[in-house]
């Protein structure tokens, strides 16, 4: 495994990170959820991402446990705070002071720790002022209940806002999580710029699109029964804007790509991003243990510019890349 450090800080993760949103607490019984979670760490992993909102919560409790006994300093562990958890009452959501100070202490609870390494607004917050916002995460590091603040699918001007008002709390923002992949490239244009220039790293989420660059969708066969395509309760949702005939095409023709640089389809895709200096880690899921070896071995990995030149040539044209776009719908979800 190799690590990179975050954003301008002296905080090293692992180039993957292992992420459980689709999938602890909801999608998979919790003792192979467990099986995941040793997986990945026999694999060298040490950094991992979940969030409260995932499953309600259940998601940080299985990671929690799944943790326990393991040295503490070894691991990076980031959260997030800003969807709606428990009962979803009126101040169970956004990034008030009240629900992030509420909210950390739950989630070090579940997550059976005395602090995060990086704690992350997970969604900006349209209304609750962002003077406030910053001064709870403020207060959160100082009372030593996380290392470093982070924040998720936030635009460039919401990123450079954030950046100004951390810095004059005492604090700096060092990390963004968005969605990154072939298919969509949406934060190079904007979002990347701005935190190579403020000292933040991309955390990026769905390297594989959402499973579509894995290839195990045909143009024209049905999806594999139990795949996210097939999900009515809201992945099908998710994946559909990739489902169409000249996507689908278009990753079976990397195929020879990726064979040519000795590599699987989700290698190469994983591997792909990680050629973007300004990217930390990539997250990887998994639902079954055997699925983390192989996706692994694409960090370190080099892609050379004439293989970077045919996934271009190949997929380039299909990938989103329009700034205004500054969440797909899976984004929501994530």
């Amino acid at each position: 495994m190799e690590f990179r450090y975050l954003g301008n800080s002296g905080f090293k993760i692992s180039e993957i990170t292992f992420g459980n949103w689709l999938t602890h607490g909801s999608q998979v019984e919790n003792d192979v959820a467990t099986q995941c979670v040793r997986a990945a760490l026999d694999a060298g992993i040490s950094s991992f991402d979940t969030a409260d909102v995932y499953a309600n919560t259940a998601a940080e409790t299985v990671l929690g446990a799944a943790l326990k006994g393991e040295r503490r300093q070894s691991l990076e562990i980031f959260t997030k705070v800003f969807g709606p958890t428990g009962p979803k009452g009126h101040n169970d959501v956004g990034l008030s002071r009240k629900h992030i100070m509420e909210s950390i202490d739950a989630s070090l609870v579940r997550l059976q720790t005395d602090y995060v390494d990086l704690y992350q607004a997970h969604r900006y917050d349209y209304e609750t002022p962002l003077e406030e916002t910053m001064q709870a995460f403020a207060d959160v590091v100082r009372r030593g209940k996380a290392l470093y603040i982070g924040v998720s699918e936030w635009t460039a001007n919401q990123i450079r806002d954030g950046h100004t008002l951390a810095r004059e709390l005492g604090f700096q923002l060092i990390s963004n999580q968005p969605q990154y992949s072939m298919l969509w490239r949406v934060i190079e244009a904007e979002v990347v710029p701005t935190s190579e220039e403020l000292g933040l790293s991309q955390i990026v989420w769905s390297p594989m699109a959402q499973g579509v660059l894995s290839g195990k969708y045909h143009p024209a066969k049905p999806a594999p029964e139990g795949s996210r395509a097939t999900d009515d309760k809201g992945g099908s949702k998710m994946i559909e804007r990739w489902m169409s005939p000249e996507v689908l095409t278009g990753v079976q023709q990397l195929k020879p790509v990726a064979e040519e640089a000795g590599l699987t389809l989700p290698q190469l895709s994983i591997a792909w991003v990680l050629q973007n200096k300004n990217v930390a880690s990539a997250i990887m899921g998994a639902s079954r243990p055997e699925q983390i070896a192989g996706n692994v071995a694409a960090a370190g990995v080099k892609l050379e510019q004439p293989i970077m030149n045919k996934i271009d040539a190949v997929i380039g044209a299909l990938a989103e890349r329009d700034p205004s776009q500054t969440r797909s719908p899976a984004a929501r979800e994530a």
